[in-house]
């Protein structure tokens, strides 16, 4: 029985480069594409694949948080993510949000199947170059770090403040995540204090640095 694979990066030349590559595995089979966090978590709910490959910086909804949205829903779904972020927040966070390997876009394409097959095994998996950030973690036991902004904001905030950053109005927000605009200006303002941070050019350069959007998106 085929191995069944989500693709979920914002790039459609990256994404179907990747789906060439896995068309060729005999017991691999690539069942769909999504091009942002919000697709990508309504996608596992529909066609229940056997593992996601999942980029972070991505429209609506970041890889972070739509790897949280789909373990909440379905605990059972695993996770590869595949970045080209290296840095140890990005790396511990998608741990945290429940991810069960972190594999470089540098790296070979025997090492993403080798990644594929170990999720689909309950086996965890991190790229060498980059097992150093897992191994000085467990040592140091550290708690996640106090200038992470997930520590500050809640899921909701951050999905506010994703969008805000990506140039969306209240408006269109209240649209995308089904609340009226009165409960997202509750938000917003939310976010500005605890994150002391009020005019949206500045929260978006924040969000930026934090890793929840990019300019590209």
């Amino acid at each position: 029985m085929s191995i069944k694979i989500l693709l979920a990066d914002d790039h459609e030349i990256f994404r179907e480069g990747i789906h060439a590559l896995l068309d060729k595995e005999p017991d691999i089979e690539v069942v769909g594409g999504a091009k942002n966090g919000r697709e990508t978590v309504r996608l596992v709910q529909e066609l229940k694949p056997d593992a996601v490959v999942m980029d972070i910086t991505m429209p609506d909804l970041n890889g972070i948080e739509a790897t949280r949205e789909i373990k909440k829903k379905i605990p059972d779904a695993k996770v590869l993510c595949l970045s080209m972020h290296s840095d140890r927040k990005f790396v511990l966070e998608m741990f945290r949000a429940g991810a069960s390997a972190y594999l470089l876009k540098s790296c070979a394409f025997k090492e993403l199947t080798r990644a594929i097959h170990a999720v689909v095994a309950n086996q965890s998996y991190v790229s060498p170059e980059i097992t150093y950030i897992i191994i000085n973690e467990s040592l140091a036991n550290q708690p996640p770090a106090v200038s992470s902004i997930r520590s500050v904001l809640t899921a909701r905030e951050l999905q506010v403040l994703q969008l805000i950053a990506e140039g969306h109005n209240i408006k269109e927000i209240a649209l995308f995540l089904n609340k009226s605009a009165k409960t997202i200006e509750t938000h917003r303002r939310r976010i500005m204090n605890k994150l002391n941070i009020h005019n949206t050019a500045a929260l978006t350069k924040y969000a930026i640095s934090e890793g929840l959007t990019s300019l590209d998106t």
